[in-house]
């Protein structure tokens, strides 16, 4: 039972139907967001959402059973548990009160069954572990961005508070505006707004009325503040983001490759420990072999010169 499970746990075929059955459950899912839609045909979902859920506790009990003996190695792999979690949690759904408290949470199970598709995809379990190996670092990248925003927002709300009390009348809003002004959306009217003055550009009547600001322009300062801060929070800021996550998909490749590494020689050899060390003592009579032939040679070049 162990050999026949594994074989068809490790198979190309089944390992494909299992994604299609993902698929298939990604688009059930949209589907029901379309209540008038859903409630015309509520037997038919309900039917085919009971073969997807089958599908999945079968790969389950597959997985399970391709352990044989030692059936809890099946839950050391993460995703392995979140695979578990999310079937076992819409096997209890008849048990839980469905118009109860538990509605959105059981609704939110069956999207997360969407997220199963970074499990059987080798590719995306790479990249969502390298989000998760970066996270340590960008940590401290988010520290330098907030005191960066923290530093910047204090001075706009000393510089331009007056002129532009809508962006940059409090710390707080300020944070807020420059915020926007990193992610480039609209960033240069928040910057002519005080170069040129609330007056002038930006303001309306009615918020002239309503904020009653202190005009006041300054066109090379207001320029050199926003351009400054663009230029730090969304090039420099960025390349340290963009560099952590690639300092942590090489370590994560790194990972992927010992573990593939070590999957085959589990599957090719009885003993994997035993081959290791027969193919390190191979390579190192092989590296003792070269080690010869340079030593002759060296020998021979020597009385020549």
């Amino acid at each position: 039972m162990k050999d026949f499970c594994h074989r068809i746990s490790s198979s190309v075929a089944f390992q494909r139907l299992i994604v299609a059955v993902i698929l298939f459950a990604s688009v059930l899912v949209g589907i029901q967001t379309y209540k008038d839609f859903a409630a015309r045909h509520a037997s038919v979902l309900n039917f085919l959402d009971v073969i997807v859920l089958s599908l999945f506790t079968i790969e389950v009990i597959i997985k399970i059973l391709a352990k044989g003996s030692r059936p809890m190695d099946y839950f050391r792999n993460p995703w392995n548990v979140f695979d578990f979690l999310i079937v076992a949690a819409c096997l209890l759904e008849p048990l839980l009160p469905i118009d109860g408290a538990f509605l959105p949470v059981i609704r939110l199970v069956r999207i997360l069954r969407v997220l199963r598709l970074v499990a059987v995809i080798p590719k995306l379990q790479i990249l969502v572990g390298c989000l998760l190996k970066s996270l340590p670092s960008m940590f401290y990248v988010t520290i330098l961005l907030f005191l960066l925003f923290y530093a910047y927002g204090a001075m706009a709300v000393f510089l331009y508070g007056e002129n532009d009390p809508i962006h940059f009348r409090n710390l707080q809003t300020a944070m807020l505006s420059l915020f926007r002004v990193v992610t480039l959306e609209d960033w240069t009217d928040v910057m002519y707004i005080n170069m040129y003055g609330a007056d002038a550009y930006g303001y309306s009547p009615g918020d002239i009325m309503k904020w009653q600001p202190t005009v006041s322009a300054s066109p090379v300062g207001a320029a050199l503040f926003f351009v400054s801060f663009v230029l730090i929070g969304t090039m420099i800021v960025l390349n340290l983001v963009i560099g952590v996550i690639m300092s942590s998909m090489d370590d994560m490749k790194a990972e992927v490759s010992l573990q593939q590494e070590m999957e085959r020689r589990q599957r090719e050899a009885p003993d994997p420990v035993r081959e290791g060390i027969g193919d390190l003592h191979a390579r190192m009579e092989e590296l003792a072999s070269e080690m010869q032939v340079i030593k002759e040679l060296l020998k021979e070049q020597t009385p020549r010169q």
